[in-house]
Formats: C-alpha cells, structure tokens, sequence
C-alpha cells in the first residue's frame, strides 16, 4: 500500500478515537465529521437517527444507481474504560513499537479510518457498481441501531448484494459466527410472613421454576449441536447471569428478576425457546394469582441478534478471499452485525483489522501492518468494483 493511504488511515484513526463513543453517549459529533468528509467527496449521505434523536446511523454511497454493489459495514460505538487499568490516554491515539493505543482502535475504529483513508480514491474510481459505507450506533449494547438502517438500505432504490463487515479478525475471512438473544423475566408477587404462605406470593421462589426451564434448554441446546460443528464450545450456550430478588429470609419477596443470555448456533432457535419461557411464565403467574390475585410476570427480549451462518458459494467470501488471499476456514464466538445483514438476503463476510483479544481490553490497540493490510485490501476492492 502506498505510505500516503496509510499515513491517512493513522491521522484519520487519531481523530476519530478522540471522539468518546462510548455506547451511553450520543455519537453525533462522529457523524458530523464522517458525513462531512464523505460528502466532501461527493457520496450521496443519509442519516437514520435513534428515536430519541442523541444517536445516529450513517449510510453513503458512492457510485452509480445501480443495483449489485458493496456495503461496508461498522459501528461507531465503543466500550466504556471505567475501572481499567489504562496506561495511555484512552482518547488519544498513542503510538509505541508499531502498534497505536486507543479505545476503539481494532474494536472497531481503525476498519473506519481505513474507509476514510481510501474514500478519495472511491470517489474519484470510474465505480461500475456502487461503494456502500454504513455506520451504525449501539452495536456493542446489542446491536440496536444497524437494524432500521439495513430496512431503509434494503427499501431503497439501489441494493448492494455484498456486505463486508469490518469487525477485528486480523485481515482474516470469517464466515460464521453465533448470535445473541438475551432476556429478563420480572415477578412482582405479594409480601407476608413467611409462615403464611396462603397470604401472599413468593416472587423469588416462583422464578425457580422458570430458571430451571432455561437451564434445561441450555442442557438441549448441547444436545442439538452437530458432530461436524466447527464452533468452540460446539454448541449454543444459554445462561443466567444476574439475579435480583427478596427482602428477608422471613418475607416472601415482593419482586423478584432474572436474566439470560444465549449465543445461538445457526441450527439453534432462540425464539421457540422464548416462546416455550412465555407459556411457562403464564403457569407461573395464573399459580401466583391463586394467593396474590395482583401478581404479575414479566418476559422482556433485551436483545436479539441472528446467528450469522455459513454461506454456500458465497459472493462476500468469494469477493474476501480474492482480495486477502484467505483459503482458510474460520468461525467465531462472539456476535457482529453480520448476521442482521444476512437475515435480509444479502452474502456476508466479517474481515477488518486488528485482533479480537484487544478488543474491550485495557490498551486496546490495533497494529499499523493491519492497517496497512487493510489499505490494501479496501484499494484491491475499488480496483473490482470498477470492472
């Protein structure tokens, strides 16, 4: 790659890791500056807001309205640095021995700062398919925000058939990965002594029995997984990882929460599992109602994100393999936006900068040769676009 793209993706990555990003904050000052310099170049730029309007998703294209082209996917989103031990300045690209230091750095900023770096010579290739660049908000929350803007790409009048999403697997191609589907159940049952049990309803114990059904499903889950899986654990896995409840040993609780988080198999479905929860939590409250005729219980879908499943004769993996020189074959655990694309008929791959294990991690930080191989990458892929 030729030092002046690279040299661009550094400064470009500088800026954009100053922006604080971090999920509970709003990322419209990162929107402004990237819609500013993409339609500074000429990319026709729309923005697909948040409902409270604090966040947005960014969508540009370059190139002729034509149906066929590419999507480049991110988030713009990152993870909070409270508690960790940082030895840099989380919000100031640090350079040490090679490697740049920042929050967001390979999770997933430094893909970005690739795209701006080479976004000058999108805008000036002869495109005869177009160049989709598409920013998302609150991918690390449960990937909330890329949903309304893949419906408003897919409604509108040129729909790319390739995504590539730009998360961190060292420029290697990735062609499956598990998803993600979480809930909380809320009981609210009645107070009374512990020794009258006829007078109220025990919210904590009552979720028992709907703690136990999940954990059965985990056991099934481990059963359904296929001899051939190539995912480690080879299986789905469903487990409860907070719960909340109770006043004293000698009061039945009053209210009483839980909640679960599954990474689905593609072979795995997450909904019929909450449907099965859904029925036994209205057992559970119609036997609560007996003694507490006010009692309630809750299911609430805190996240649902597709399993991301391998593709036969991919074009995305095709079009990944030819520009990374990648013949190898690799799934991973943890969820991207991938799956959400699939899910709406376009071929997907994962393949960007920077290693998984600095992701979310105290000096985080992505290597200057992945973004070099990046570059690279992104220059190979106008050079196909344009035939």
């Amino acid at each position: 790659m030729t030092h002046s793209a690279l040299s661009s993706a550094i400064a470009e990555l500088h800026t954009l890791v100053a922006f604080d990003t971090t999920s509970r904050n709003s990322n419209l000052e990162l929107i402004d500056y990237v819609e500013a310099r993409l339609a500074g170049l000429g990319a026709r730029c729309d923005r697909i807001p948040s409902e409270d309007g604090r966040k947005a998703n960014l969508h540009a294209v370059f190139g002729p309205q034509v149906d066929g082209g590419v999507i480049l996917s991110g988030h713009t989103d990152v993870v909070p640095v409270d508690g960790q031990p940082w030895t840099t300045d989380p919000w100031a690209l640090t350079e040490k021995d090679g490697l740049l230091y920042g929050r967001g750095t390979c999770d997933m900023k430094g893909f970005s700062a690739c795209i701006l770096a080479l976004a000058p010579k999108i805008a000036a290739a002869d495109l005869k398919r177009p160049v989709h660049i598409a920013l998302s908000y609150d991918e690390e929350v449960g990937c909330l925000g890329a949903p309304a803007m893949i419906d408003e790409i897919m409604a509108g009048p040129v729909k790319p058939s390739v995504v590539v999403v730009g998360e961190p697997t060292d420029m290697k191609v990735v062609t499956a990965h598990k998803g993600l589907f979480s809930m909380v159940v809320k009981l609210r049952g009645k107070e009374a002594h512990s020794s009258l049990v006829n007078d109220g309803a025990c919210a904590v114990t009552h979720a028992v029995p709907l703690m136990q059904y999940l954990v059965e499903q985990a056991e099934a889950m481990k059963l359904a997984a296929p001899d051939n899986s190539p995912f480690d654990p080879p299986h789905g896995t469903l487990t409860i990882g907070e719960v909340k409840g109770g006043t004293a040993l000698n009061i039945l609780a009053l209210d009483a929460e839980f909640g679960s988080l599954m990474r689905p198999c593609p072979w795995d479905d997450p909904q019929a599992i909450e449907a099965g929860l859904r029925a036994k939590a209205a057992e559970v409250e119609a036997k609560m109602r007996v003694t507490a005729p006010e009692a309630s219980v809750s299911v609430e879908i805190r996240s649902s994100v597709p399993a991301f499943a391998p593709e036969q004769e991919g074009a995305a993996e095709r079009l990944a393999r030819q520009l990374t020189g990648d013949n190898s074959t690799r799934v991973v655990s943890y969820g991207t936006e991938a799956g959400q694309f699939q899910a709406k008929g376009l071929s997907v791959v994962v393949c960007g900068p920077g290693s998984i294990e600095q992701a979310h991690q105290p000096d985080e930080f992505v290597a200057i040769d992945q973004l070099d191989q990046c570059c690279v990458f992104l220059d190979k892929m106008v050079g196909v676009m344009e035939r």
